[in-house]
Parts: structure tokens; C-alpha cells; sequence
């Protein structure tokens, strides 16, 4: 069983950061082998969306404004813990974020710059592409709309 809750930066105590953190760089730095200042000056002005299990954080994402990161609001740094893979959880994760987005700034569309390797993720989700594939940080990324 997965509980979710989200908080503003402001809001989130030092263990969440530490979680937090924790997890994106064990998935995005460690696992990804890639090399990238996680730290982009975006998270104090989002929400962020935990999900834990057992007291340990197995998902997250954060939900940034309209403004950020594109015109629209996006749904940035998705991971979910390897131990939890092909379980649903990013699925999970993803439909919770949505929601999380949709009370928070209406029902309005949505722009993520997500990995290439997820596109048919992100389709089933209603997303699509709407750019050329571009390289961030050595890793194939497209932008995707959600209207």
C-alpha cells in the first residue's frame, strides 16, 4: 500500500528533503550515470508529491507552476525506487500527479520533457510528443503536451 501527500517546499521537513534528494539522485545521478546539478533553483516554488511505503519514499514528483519550466505547468523529476519497479507505481505516481496539478492550477494543459525511452508511457497517459528529440544532460529527452 502507497500513501500519498504533497507539500509546498516550504512545508516539507528536513527528513522529506532528505528523502527526496536521496531518491533523485540514487535514480537520476547514481543509476542514469549521469552527471547534472539537481538542484535548478525550481523546487522552492513547487509542490511535491510523495509516495511512501514502510516509512521509506518510493515515488515522487514534483509539480511545477505555470511560468518555471514551460508556459504551461509540467510534472517534472518522476522517479519511483528500483525496488518498486514493474509494479505500477509510476503509473500510480503519474495519475496522482495529474490530479494533484489539475486541483492546483484547473483543468489546463500540461508540458513535461520527458526521456525518449518513456514516450509510450507518457502516450498511455495522454501526452504527446510535440518536439524533435533533444540531448539534456546525455540522455534522449522529447517534449510532450498533454491537453
Amino acid at each position: 500500500m502507497i500513501s500519498f501527500n504533497h507539500k509546498s517546499f516550504a512545508e516539507l521537513s528536513p527528513n522529506e528533503i532528505y528523502q527526496i534528494l536521496r531518491l533523485r539522485s540514487e535514480v537520476f545521478v547514481v543509476e542514469q550515470n549521469c552527471v547534472y546539478l539537481d538542484a535548478d533553483n525550481k523546487d522552492p516554488h513547487c509542490i511535491h508529491l510523495m509516495g511512501w511505503q514502510n516509512n521509506q519514499l518510493i515515488a515522487y514528483s514534483r509539480i511545477v507552476p505555470p511560468g518555471i519550466s514551460y508556459v504551461e505547468p509540467s510534472i517534472g523529476r518522476v522517479v519511483t525506487s528500483p525496488l518498486v519497479r514493474r509494479k505500477g507505481v509510476g503509473r500510480q505516481l503519474m495519475l496522482k500527479s495529474l490530479e494533484v496539478l489539475y486541483n492546483n492550477f484547473g483543468k489546463t494543459a500540461i508540458k513535461i520533457g520527458a526521456q525518449f525511452y518513456l514516450k509510450q508511457f507518457y502516450e498511455s497517459l495522454g501526452f504527446r510528443q510535440n518536439s524533435e528529440i533533444y540531448d539534456e544532460d546525455g540522455i534522449e529527452h522529447i517534449e510532450m503536451v498533454r491537453k
